[in-house]
């Protein structure tokens, strides 16, 4: 069985590392109902604290789910560190740390669920329907841990947002940048003015989102070239996963 998760037990520190490099892949997770199982007994013999280091593109939300509750309940502290990116659902897996932290290199994107459906008018209506629960779930992530307002996170995830780190930062999704000291900015030199209000706010859009028609297959290509193609889960699956994730 092919994991997309490895555990690493530091004997000098007694710290254990939990290294997810690539998709949260669905077939991995759910073609085997022993997987979510086997996960959750490795968790379970991590004691003490527990340094997750994250780059993935994404991959299937509800396995991201179980994943983000796992480290929730962990007893010990779970510090997530972000050293490429974490795109999609692996955003929701970074959203688990006590503290989580990304590389001033990294990035993260949010956007809302998606799935693919057939059928009738009310399969149709039925899958719109559960997209937008889904939505709200991962919303709960986000708030949590950022304390934006629900309407903000729904516009940021409907925009399809890229944020590097000082963005997701400055947004509340992290807590910290990898490898930052606490230094105070250059003053300007001599002859060189400061930007005016106008300026400011033009560099923090463009610090925060991409145009997606023209950057965001140009990125992907470069960061995933090696990820799985995302593959469509029926709706009557996501129905079974959401119910799970309910109780």
């Amino acid at each position: 069985m092919k994991k997309f998760w490895n555990f690493i037990k530091n004997e000098d520190t007694s710290e254990t590392e939990l290294l997810f490099n690539g998709p949260i892949s669905e077939d991995t997770w759910w073609g085997d109902e022993v997987t979510p199982a086997l996960f959750r007994d490795e968790l379970s013999k991590v004691s003490g604290n527990l340094t997750v280091w994250l780059n993935s593109p994404g991959g299937d939300v509800f396995a991201a789910s179980q994943i983000y509750s796992m480290l929730k309940n962990h007893k010990g502290k779970v510090t997530v560190k972000i050293d490429g990116i974490a795109a999609s659902a692996a955003s929701v897996v970074a959203m688990a740390g006590d503290e989580t932290l990304i590389a001033p290199t990294a990035m993260m994107m949010i956007h809302d669920p998606s799935t693919s459906a057939m059928g009738n008018k009310a399969d149709m209506e039925k899958a719109i329907e559960l997209l937008e629960e889904v939505k709200e779930s991962i919303i709960n992530a986000y708030e949590t841990k950022s304390h934006l307002s629900r309407n903000k996170i729904a516009k940021l995830m409907s925009d399809e947002t890229w944020l590097n780190a000082k963005k997701a930062h400055e947004m509340g999704f992290v807590d910290g940048i990898l490898f930052a000291e606490n230094k105070k900015p250059f003053p300007p030199e001599e002859g060189e003015e400061e930007p005016d209000e106008d300026e400011k706010k033009e560099d923090t859009l463009t610090a925060m989102t991409y145009s997606k028609s023209k950057n965001l297959s140009a990125f992907l290509s470069k960061v995933s070239a090696s990820a799985e193609p995302v593959k469509g889960t029926p709706i009557d699956q996501l129905e079974k996963r959401l119910a799970l994730l309910k109780y």
